[in-house]
């Protein structure tokens, strides 16, 4: 939890962009602003991690 909030003190402070990558879409929920949900190598769906965790389209993201 300590990595995860200095790194969203980190995107705020300086402006960086970040790609972060894990399993839990409640965790990428706190971080990101936009998500991209992959299978097998290819994006299933992406979108605003709000609407991506509250009306996943993808069966996958389900």
């Amino acid at each position: 939890a300590q990595v995860i909030a200095l790194l969203a003190e980190l995107q705020r402070e300086l402006g960086l962009a970040l790609v972060f990558v894990a399993h839990d879409l409640a965790v990428v929920r706190q971080v990101s602003d936009r998500v991209a949900v992959m299978r097998r190598g290819r994006i299933v769906e992406y979108g605003p991690a709000d609407e991506v965790y509250e009306s996943p389209r993808d069966p996958y993201t389900k």
